[in-house]
């Protein structure tokens, strides 16, 4: 098991590297040391555009560890192709009748996450019963509660999930992410710092309002 975060393009491609060169501006230590996972998909790119393109997120200093969603084959040169996740050539490994997934769970953390820590729980929700140190990282395939502060970077809806939602008693985060939406605190202001706090995806953005 490894933590990788995944990016997904989207065409006009000069125009999302643009984007992406500006999140990279307001927080220059966004990918530092996160292993990549470039998700194709929607952009359905040929090997030579492919190639463009992973040569310049490697300009970028990130780290591309594998490609999902592009078609076989790949140039050897390139990042290995992957499916769900997995490299592949293993796709096919797996019996013929696989064994039912385990359910939706939840994770809870008794005390407070410090700084370095990360918190990675893809299936469910996560509970900090403490804070969420500056440095420190939660990732959720659902929604994160924290009953103290939240100083770090909290991530939900990991799993794809754009209903999941983030609420913290105090708010003071170094970055939010719902599903593949991100903010940075520079991008928050500061009206609602040290409040407590509700954030959920609307519309294509991430909204934040103070709970009642």
């Amino acid at each position: 098991m490894f933590r990788a975060v995944s990016l997904a393009p989207e065409a006009p491609v000069a125009e999302w590297l643009a984007l992406l060169d500006g999140a990279l501006k307001r927080s220059a230590t966004l990918f530092d040391d996160k292993a990549v996972i470039l998700d194709v998909a929607g952009l359905k790119p040929s090997p030579s555009e492919l190639e463009s393109l992973i040569a310049e997120l490697s300009a970028r200093r990130l780290r591309i560890l594998g490609i999902e969603g592009a078609e076989a084959p790949l140039p050897s040169t390139l990042p290995p192709r992957l499916v769900a996740g997995r490299p592949a050539g293993d796709a096919f490994e797996a019996p013929a009748h696989e064994e039912e997934k385990p359910g939706v769970s939840s994770l809870t953390i008794e005390g407070s996450v410090r700084s370095g820590q990360s918190i990675v729980h893809r299936e469910g929700d996560v509970t900090v019963m403490g804070s969420v140190s500056s440095g420190a990282e939660i990732l959720a395939g659902g929604s994160i509660h924290v009953y103290g502060a939240l100083r770090g970077r909290a991530i939900a809806g990991a799993a794809r999930n754009p209903r999941a939602r983030i609420y913290c008693r105090k708010f003071e985060p170094e970055l939010l992410g719902i599903d593949r939406l991100v903010r940075t605190a520079e991008d928050m202001g500061t009206h609602l710092r040290g409040q407590a706090v509700q954030i959920w995806s609307d519309g294509g953005a991430i909204k934040i309002a103070a709970l009642g």
